[in-house]
C-alpha cells in the first residue's frame, strides 16, 4: 500500500492575480478566489488533481527553480499570454522543446508536438532536478505506488501518472545544490508519521503553525524538497 497519494500543485506568487491569470490559461483551467485572501488562488477544472493553488509570497525568485512544468503548448501561445523566452536556454531542437519563462521569471518547458491534440488541460510533466535522481525518483516511487522508470539515452528518471499523478513525473539530474525553498511544490494525502518513518524530513507540524487555519504539516524529501502532507480523513 503506498504511502501517500498526490493531491494538488501549488505555486509560489509574488503578484497572485498576475500568476494566476498567466497559468490558469497556460494549464487550461480556470481561476478562482482561495478562501478569504485577494491575494490568493485556486486554478480548478472538473478533475480535483488537476488543482493549482497560487500562494502570494514576499520573496523573489532569486535562483533557477529545481521544480519546473512542462506543457503542451507552442512557444507563440506561451508568449501570447505574458510568458518569453529565456535567452540562456535555446530552443532544443532534436528533442523539440523550447524553455521559457513565466512572467515572474520562473521556468517551464514549451512540447508543442500534441498541443493541438491533448484537450484543455495542458499539463506534459512535473519535473524536479536532482543531485541523485535514481535515488530521488525510487523514494517517491515508494511513496507513491510507483515503479520509476530509466530513459534509455538519458540519466533521467520518470513515474508515471499514478496515484493521483495527473501527469508524468520527471527526475532530471543537475549539479548545482538546493540553496532556497522551491517555488513550486506539490501536497499529498497520507500520514506524517510513515513518511517520516520512511525518510522524510519535518520542516513545520500542523500543531506548531502560528496560523490556525493551518492543517496540514509541511515535510521535505531526501534531498530537501519541500511537501505538505494531509490526512486522509480531512475533507
Amino acid at each position: 500500500m503506498p504511502d501517500a497519494i498526490f493531491k494538488d500543485l501549488v505555486i509560489d506568487a509574488t503578484s497572485g492575480s498576475v500568476l494566476a491569470s498567466f497559468w490558469s490559461a497556460a494549464l487550461g483551467l480556470r481561476s478562482e478566489p482561495a478562501g478569504d485572501s485577494a491575494a490568493d488562488f485556486l486554478l480548478v477544472d472538473d478533475v480535483a488533481e488537476h488543482r493549482v493553488w497560487i500562494n502570494e509570497v514576499p520573496e523573489p525568485r532569486t535562483v533557477k527553480q529545481r521544480v519546473h512544468l512542462d506543457l503542451h503548448a507552442t512557444v507563440d501561445e506561451l508568449t501570447r499570454l505574458g510568458a518569453s523566452v529565456a535567452a540562456e536556454y535555446p530552443d532544443i531542437e532534436q528533442d523539440h522543446w523550447s524553455v521559457l519563462r513565466d512572467p515572474e521569471g520562473g521556468e517551464l518547458c514549451a512540447f508543442p508536438q500534441r498541443a493541438a491534440t491533448v484537450g484543455r488541460y495542458r499539463l506534459h510533466a512535473l519535473v524536479v532536478d536532482a543531485a541523485d535522481p535514481a535515488a530521488v525518483s525510487g523514494w517517491w516511487g515508494e511513496r507513491l505506488g510507483l515503479e520509476p522508470k530509466r530513459f534509455a539515452q538519458r540519466p533521467w528518471y520518470r513515474l508515471e501518472s499514478g496515484a493521483g499523478l495527473p501527469a508524468q513525473m520527471l527526475f532530471i539530474p543537475v549539479p548545482e545544490p538546493k540553496t532556497v525553498k522551491n517555488r513550486i511544490h506539490w501536497d499529498v494525502w497520507g500520514e506524517t508519521e510513515r513518511l517520516l518513518a520512511a525518510g522524510a524530513t519535518l520542516l513545520t507540524s500542523r500543531e506548531d503553525s502560528p496560523d490556525p487555519h493551518v492543517f496540514w504539516d509541511v515535510l521535505a524529501d531526501p534531498e530537501g524538497n519541500e511537501f505538505c502532507v494531509f490526512r486522509p480523513d480531512q475533507p
